[in-house]
Protein backbone atom coordinates (compact mmCIF):
# COMPACT_ATOMS: atom_id res chain seq x y z
CA UNK A 1 0.00 0.00 0.00
CA UNK A 2 1.43 3.39 -1.02
CA UNK A 3 1.42 6.31 1.37
CA UNK A 4 2.63 9.93 1.40
CA UNK A 5 2.97 9.96 5.21
CA UNK A 6 6.21 9.64 7.17
CA UNK A 7 7.66 6.25 6.13
CA UNK A 8 7.45 3.58 8.82
CA UNK A 9 11.18 2.85 8.63
CA UNK A 10 11.99 6.47 9.51
CA UNK A 11 9.53 6.39 12.41
CA UNK A 12 11.21 3.21 13.66
CA UNK A 13 14.65 4.86 13.63
CA UNK A 14 13.33 7.96 15.36
CA UNK A 15 11.59 5.86 18.01
CA UNK A 16 14.72 3.77 18.61
CA UNK A 17 16.81 6.88 19.21
CA UNK A 18 14.10 8.45 21.37
CA UNK A 19 13.79 5.27 23.45
CA UNK A 20 17.52 5.39 24.12
CA UNK A 21 17.27 9.00 25.28
CA UNK A 22 14.32 8.12 27.55
CA UNK A 23 16.03 5.14 29.18
CA UNK A 24 19.47 6.71 29.65
CA UNK A 25 18.84 10.44 29.85
CA UNK A 26 21.50 10.96 27.17
CA UNK A 27 20.96 12.44 23.74
CA UNK A 28 21.32 9.85 21.03
CA UNK A 29 22.78 11.97 18.27
CA UNK A 30 22.30 15.70 18.89
CA UNK A 31 25.47 17.37 20.14
CA UNK A 32 28.70 15.40 19.67
CA UNK A 33 29.80 15.75 23.32
CA UNK A 34 26.55 14.30 24.67
CA UNK A 35 25.61 11.61 22.22
CA UNK A 36 26.29 7.90 22.43
CA UNK A 37 28.40 7.59 19.30
CA UNK A 38 27.91 3.83 19.04
CA UNK A 39 24.19 4.36 18.62
CA UNK A 40 24.58 7.02 15.94
CA UNK A 41 27.18 5.25 13.82
CA UNK A 42 26.34 3.56 10.54
CA UNK A 43 28.54 2.04 7.84
CA UNK A 44 28.45 3.64 4.38
CA UNK A 45 29.63 1.89 1.21
CA UNK A 46 30.49 3.55 -2.09
CA UNK A 47 32.13 2.35 -5.31
CA UNK A 48 35.65 3.24 -6.46
CA UNK A 49 35.37 4.84 -9.95
CA UNK A 50 38.69 3.29 -11.05
CA UNK A 51 37.63 -0.30 -10.28
CA UNK A 52 34.39 -2.09 -9.32
CA UNK A 53 35.49 -2.28 -5.69
CA UNK A 54 33.29 -1.18 -2.78
CA UNK A 55 34.76 0.96 -0.02
CA UNK A 56 33.10 1.17 3.38
CA UNK A 57 33.62 3.50 6.32
CA UNK A 58 31.85 4.56 9.51
CA UNK A 59 29.73 7.71 9.61
CA UNK A 60 27.87 9.59 12.31
CA UNK A 61 24.19 10.16 11.74
CA UNK A 62 23.48 13.89 12.17
CA UNK A 63 19.78 14.29 11.42
CA UNK A 64 17.02 13.84 8.88
CA UNK A 65 16.34 16.69 6.46
CA UNK A 66 12.78 16.51 5.14
CA UNK A 67 10.79 18.74 2.77
CA UNK A 68 8.07 20.50 4.76
CA UNK A 69 5.56 19.66 2.03
CA UNK A 70 6.55 15.97 1.70
CA UNK A 71 7.17 14.19 5.02
CA UNK A 72 7.44 10.93 3.09
CA UNK A 73 10.84 11.96 1.70
CA UNK A 74 13.45 12.21 4.46
CA UNK A 75 17.11 12.61 3.57
CA UNK A 76 19.78 11.09 5.80
CA UNK A 77 22.34 13.75 6.70
CA UNK A 78 25.92 13.07 7.70
CA UNK A 79 29.15 15.02 7.22
CA UNK A 80 32.56 14.50 5.66
CA UNK A 81 35.79 16.11 4.51
CA UNK A 82 35.39 17.07 0.86
CA UNK A 83 39.03 16.05 0.23
CA UNK A 84 38.41 12.37 1.07
CA UNK A 85 38.29 9.73 -1.69
CA UNK A 86 34.64 9.05 -0.96
CA UNK A 87 33.72 12.47 -2.39
CA UNK A 88 35.16 11.52 -5.79
CA UNK A 89 33.59 8.08 -5.56
CA UNK A 90 30.13 9.51 -4.90
CA UNK A 91 30.45 12.13 -7.63
CA UNK A 92 31.37 9.37 -10.07
CA UNK A 93 28.70 6.94 -8.86
CA UNK A 94 26.09 8.29 -6.40
CA UNK A 95 24.60 4.87 -5.63
CA UNK A 96 25.45 3.99 -2.03
CA UNK A 97 24.21 1.73 0.75
CA UNK A 98 24.43 2.20 4.50
CA UNK A 99 24.07 -0.45 7.20
CA UNK A 100 22.95 0.66 10.65
CA UNK A 101 22.71 -1.59 13.71
CA UNK A 102 20.90 -0.08 16.71
CA UNK A 103 21.86 -2.18 19.70
CA UNK A 104 19.24 -0.95 22.16
CA UNK A 105 16.31 -2.09 20.03
CA UNK A 106 18.11 -4.95 18.24
CA UNK A 107 17.27 -3.53 14.82
CA UNK A 108 19.21 -3.48 11.57
CA UNK A 109 18.61 -1.03 8.72
CA UNK A 110 20.12 -1.26 5.25
CA UNK A 111 19.33 1.87 3.29
CA UNK A 112 20.11 2.12 -0.43
CA UNK A 113 19.94 5.43 -2.21
CA UNK A 114 21.60 8.28 -4.06
CA UNK A 115 24.22 10.38 -2.29
CA UNK A 116 25.42 13.93 -2.86
CA UNK A 117 28.36 15.75 -1.29
CA UNK A 118 27.73 19.42 -0.56
CA UNK A 119 30.95 21.40 -0.07
CA UNK A 120 31.42 25.14 0.28
CA UNK A 121 30.11 27.04 -2.78
CA UNK A 122 33.68 28.20 -3.43
CA UNK A 123 34.96 24.63 -3.70
CA UNK A 124 35.59 23.35 -7.24
CA UNK A 125 33.45 20.27 -6.56
CA UNK A 126 30.36 22.33 -5.72
CA UNK A 127 29.40 22.34 -9.41
CA UNK A 128 28.62 18.64 -9.13
CA UNK A 129 26.05 19.33 -6.42
CA UNK A 130 24.52 22.05 -8.61
CA UNK A 131 24.29 19.47 -11.39
CA UNK A 132 22.51 17.07 -9.02
CA UNK A 133 20.05 19.82 -8.09
CA UNK A 134 19.35 20.60 -11.72
CA UNK A 135 18.79 16.96 -12.70
CA UNK A 136 17.09 15.63 -9.58
CA UNK A 137 14.01 13.46 -10.18
CA UNK A 138 10.82 15.57 -9.91
CA UNK A 139 9.44 13.67 -6.90
CA UNK A 140 12.74 13.39 -5.03
CA UNK A 141 13.47 15.15 -1.75
CA UNK A 142 16.32 17.09 -3.36
CA UNK A 143 14.06 18.49 -6.07
CA UNK A 144 11.27 19.36 -3.63
CA UNK A 145 13.67 21.05 -1.21
CA UNK A 146 14.97 23.10 -4.12
CA UNK A 147 11.39 24.18 -4.84
CA UNK A 148 11.05 25.15 -1.17
CA UNK A 149 14.22 27.28 -1.48
CA UNK A 150 16.03 25.22 1.13
CA UNK A 151 19.35 26.89 2.02
CA UNK A 152 22.02 24.19 1.91
CA UNK A 153 24.85 26.58 2.71
CA UNK A 154 23.05 27.72 5.85
CA UNK A 155 22.58 24.03 6.78
CA UNK A 156 26.28 23.38 6.18
CA UNK A 157 27.32 26.29 8.41
CA UNK A 158 24.85 25.28 11.13
CA UNK A 159 26.04 21.67 11.08
CA UNK A 160 29.66 22.79 11.37
CA UNK A 161 28.93 25.03 14.33
CA UNK A 162 27.20 22.15 16.13
CA UNK A 163 30.44 20.15 16.09
CA UNK A 164 32.60 20.01 19.18
CA UNK A 165 35.78 22.10 19.18
CA UNK A 166 37.76 18.86 18.94
CA UNK A 167 35.80 17.67 15.92
CA UNK A 168 36.10 21.02 14.15
CA UNK A 169 39.87 20.84 14.45
CA UNK A 170 40.01 17.60 12.42
CA UNK A 171 39.16 19.55 9.27
CA UNK A 172 42.42 21.52 9.70
CA UNK A 173 44.58 18.46 9.17
CA UNK A 174 46.32 17.57 5.89
CA UNK A 175 44.23 15.66 3.34
CA UNK A 176 42.91 12.42 4.92
CA UNK A 177 44.50 9.26 3.58
CA UNK A 178 47.74 10.73 2.20
CA UNK A 179 51.12 9.52 3.54
CA UNK A 180 51.98 11.00 6.93
CA UNK A 181 54.99 13.26 6.44
CA UNK A 182 57.15 13.83 9.52
CA UNK A 183 55.60 11.05 11.58
CA UNK A 184 53.83 11.49 14.89
CA UNK A 185 55.95 14.52 15.81
CA UNK A 186 54.50 16.41 12.86
CA UNK A 187 50.97 15.27 13.78
CA UNK A 188 51.43 16.79 17.25
CA UNK A 189 51.58 20.21 15.57
CA UNK A 190 48.03 19.94 14.24
CA UNK A 191 45.32 21.95 16.03
CA UNK A 192 43.57 19.96 18.76
CA UNK A 193 40.61 22.28 19.40
CA UNK A 194 39.03 24.93 17.25
CA UNK A 195 36.67 27.52 18.68
CA UNK A 196 34.79 30.01 16.52
CA UNK A 197 37.01 33.11 16.41
CA UNK A 198 35.80 36.35 17.93
CA UNK A 199 36.83 39.83 16.93
CA UNK A 200 39.98 39.64 19.07
CA UNK A 201 41.06 36.21 17.77
CA UNK A 202 44.60 35.86 16.41
CA UNK A 203 45.23 35.37 12.69
CA UNK A 204 46.15 31.70 13.06
CA UNK A 205 42.81 30.90 14.71
CA UNK A 206 40.93 32.79 12.00
CA UNK A 207 42.89 30.98 9.30
CA UNK A 208 42.25 27.57 10.89
CA UNK A 209 38.53 28.31 11.11
CA UNK A 210 38.34 29.25 7.43
CA UNK A 211 40.38 26.18 6.47
CA UNK A 212 38.23 23.81 8.49
CA UNK A 213 34.94 25.28 7.29
CA UNK A 214 36.23 25.20 3.73
CA UNK A 215 37.02 21.47 3.96
CA UNK A 216 33.77 20.63 5.75
CA UNK A 217 30.99 19.16 3.60
CA UNK A 218 27.53 17.76 4.08
CA UNK A 219 26.75 14.31 2.75
CA UNK A 220 23.11 13.57 2.04
CA UNK A 221 21.59 10.21 1.17
CA UNK A 222 18.24 10.09 -0.60
CA UNK A 223 16.77 6.67 0.32
CA UNK A 224 15.27 4.53 -2.44
CA UNK A 225 15.01 1.18 -0.65
CA UNK A 226 15.19 0.09 2.99
CA UNK A 227 15.66 -3.40 4.41
CA UNK A 228 14.54 -3.39 8.05
CA UNK A 229 15.02 -6.37 10.41
CA UNK A 230 13.66 -6.55 13.97
CA UNK A 231 15.62 -9.09 15.99
CA UNK A 232 13.90 -8.30 19.30
CA UNK A 233 10.73 -10.15 18.32
CA UNK A 234 10.27 -13.90 17.90
CA UNK A 235 10.04 -14.90 15.19
CA UNK A 236 12.27 -12.16 13.78
CA UNK A 237 10.53 -9.73 11.47
CA UNK A 238 11.94 -8.41 8.18
CA UNK A 239 10.36 -5.75 5.96
CA UNK A 240 11.41 -4.31 2.64
CA UNK A 241 10.38 -0.72 1.83
CA UNK A 242 10.72 0.79 -1.62
CA UNK A 243 10.01 4.27 -2.92
CA UNK A 244 7.65 4.58 -5.86
CA UNK A 245 7.89 7.00 -8.78
CA UNK A 246 5.39 9.36 -7.14
CA UNK A 247 7.53 9.66 -4.00
CA UNK A 248 5.43 7.48 -1.72
CA UNK A 249 6.49 4.22 -0.06
CA UNK A 250 5.32 0.63 -0.32
CA UNK A 251 6.36 -2.26 1.87
CA UNK A 252 6.35 -6.04 1.93
CA UNK A 253 7.32 -8.77 4.39
CA UNK A 254 10.44 -10.89 3.76
CA UNK A 255 11.85 -14.03 5.30
CA UNK A 256 14.35 -12.84 7.96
Amino acid sequence: MATSAVPRWKTAITNALAEYEKSTGMLAYTGPELMDRSLAVFQLASIDPTAPVPHVRSHLFREFVTPSSRPSLPLVLTTTDIRTPKAAQIISNPHVELAWWIEGTQEQYRISGLASAIPAPTNSLYKHFLHNLEHAAPNSAVAILKGENFDWEAQRNESFRKMSAYMKATWCRPTPGIPLQGGEEEAKKWPVKLEEPGEDADEETKKNWETALGNFALLIIDPIEVDYIEFSVVPNRRTRFWRTSDGSWEEGALVP
